[in-house]
C-alpha cells in the first residue's frame, strides 16, 4: 500500500534558474523545504512553534538525484511524505515533477533526515522530546493514511 503524498505546486520563475534558464540545483532543496514546511502547517504544526518549544530540526543528511531540468516558466510539483520508522529522526521522501509535460516528467528525488536538537545544550535528543510529540503524532495520522488510486 503506498503511502500519502503532501502536494506542493510552483512555477519556475526567472531567479529560480541559472543563465541558460535550466533550475538552480540549490533551487530545488528551496522547493523540498517549503513543501515540508507547509505540510507541518497544514496538518496544524507550525515549525515556529517547535523551535519556540526550545528544540530545533536541522537536516543532518540530504541526498538528491537528478533526472530531467525544470526550465523557466515550467508548472511544477513537489510530493513529500514521511518516511515511517521507529527512531527520533524524521526522514522525509521528495519527488519533483515538471507538469507541464504530457506524461508529468519525474524531474528530481530526494531524501532529507531531520533530527531533534535542544536548542539550549545544542545536542542531539536521544528521545523524542515530549514537546514534540504532538509533531510526531500529527504526522503519522497524516501520512498513515493512504492515496486512493
Amino acid at each position: 500500500m503506498a503511502n500519502r503524498w503532501f502536494h506542493s505546486s510552483f512555477r519556475v520563475q526567472p531567479h529560480h534558474t541559472d543563465y541558460s534558464g535550466v533550475v538552480w540545483h540549490g533551487t530545488y532543496i528551496q522547493w523540498m523545504e517549503t513543501a515540508r514546511v507547509d505540510c507541518l502547517r497544514t496538518i496544524g504544526v507550525a515549525f515556529e512553534d517547535c523551535v519556540a518549544s526550545g528544540y530545533d530540526l536541522p537536516v543532518v543528511d540530504l541526498q538528491m538525484r537528478y533526472r530531467q531540468p525544470l526550465t523557466l516558466g515550467a508548472e511544477g510539483l513537489v510530493k513529500t511524505r514521511l518516511e515511517p520508522n521507529g527512531g527520533i529522526r524524521l526522514t522525509w521522501l521528495y519527488e519533483i515533477y515538471d507538469m507541464s509535460t504530457q506524461p508529468h516528467r519525474l524531474c528530481v528525488t530526494g531524501e532529507v533526515v531531520l533530527v531533534p536538537i535542544n536548542m539550549t545544550t545544542r545536542k542531539i535528543a536521544r528521545r523524542l522530546p515530549t514537546e514534540l510529540q504532538p509533531l510526531l503524532t500529527a504526522l503519522n495520522s497524516y501520512f498513515g493514511e493512504t492515496d486512493t488510486p
